[in-house]
């Protein structure tokens, strides 16, 4: 299965014939860290994952890169009060999957993001004072990807955790670097991870939920019945991908391991 036709759907990809999947569960991390580009890009890219792991114990963090200001149709939209609300649906997403630490917001335009040694550092320092066992963001070498925000956000994160974990980057931080056990890109290129997630999609469909604003523009949702079809289209996805693994339901990744 060719995975172009889907390369910009939000989340998690199609199956591909030529993943091959090694690893299936990672032991319950302690703390996990989310970094998206935008509200709503983690719970599209791995919130049946955080959601099974906060309800096994595991502090979730969540880092959103940018405001969310162009996430409307609407081109008579108050920029300023779509961003306050994709502020407080993106908080409220984050507690539907289980989440007890605020979100945390780096305000970048959207649209605008750009890896650069400023946002490199925050990030780098984020990841210090969060200490996370697993990382999670945006698969920074998918082809075909037409954002630029997944493109950067994917490539701060993965620039920022070279920092982190090194104590001669950033020592102005006067933090102890930190080096995460594992990262989990989704929109995954080549997938070779898996999640098992069954009895979590409800809960990442809720926390999808949670953003109004973009019912529209990203759920394809312009009538109230738009949203049971939004919630079938999630739930045969990640039904799919379980059966990869023999599962359920799954999340797919990128794993990489050797940080």
């Amino acid at each position: 299965m060719n995975a172009t036709p889907s390369a910009n759907d939000p989340g998690q990809p199609a199956p591909n014939v030529e993943w091959a999947i090694t690893s299936v569960d990672l032991p319950t991390p302690t703390v996990a860290l989310a970094i998206g580009a935008h509200p709503d890009d983690i719970e599209f890219g791995c919130g049946a994952t955080l959601a099974k792991w906060a309800a096994a114990g595991c502090r979730i963090h969540h880092l959103v890169l940018t405001d969310g200001s162009k996430g409307t149709w609407n081109p008579d939209a108050d920029i300023a009060a779509l961003i306050r609300s994709r502020r407080v649906e993106q908080s409220e997403a984050a507690r539907r999957l289980g989440g007890q630490d605020e979100v945390t917001f780096l305000d970048q335009v959207d649209g605008e993001l750009r890896e650069s040694l400023e946002l490199r550092s925050r990030i780098a320092r984020h990841i210090r004072v969060v200490r996370p066992d697993v990382v999670l963001g945006h698969d920074p070498w998918k082809r075909h990807r037409l954002h630029p925000d997944h493109r950067h956000a994917g490539f701060l994160t993965c620039d920022a955790i070279v920092a982190a974990r090194d104590p001669h980057f950033f020592r102005d931080h006067g933090l102890t670097h930190h080096r995460p056990a594992n990262l989990l890109l989704w929109e995954a290129e080549v997938a070779n991870h898996a999640e098992d997630v069954d009895g979590f999609i409800d809960t990442k469909i809720e926390a999808l939920l949670a953003h109004a604003s973009q019912f529209e523009s990203t759920m394809k949702a312009v009538e109230p019945a738009d949203l049971d079809k939004f919630a079938v289209r999630i739930r045969a996805r990640l039904t799919e991908l379980g059966r990869r693994i023999d599962r359920p339901a799954a999340e797919i990744f990128t794993r990489i391991s050797d940080l």
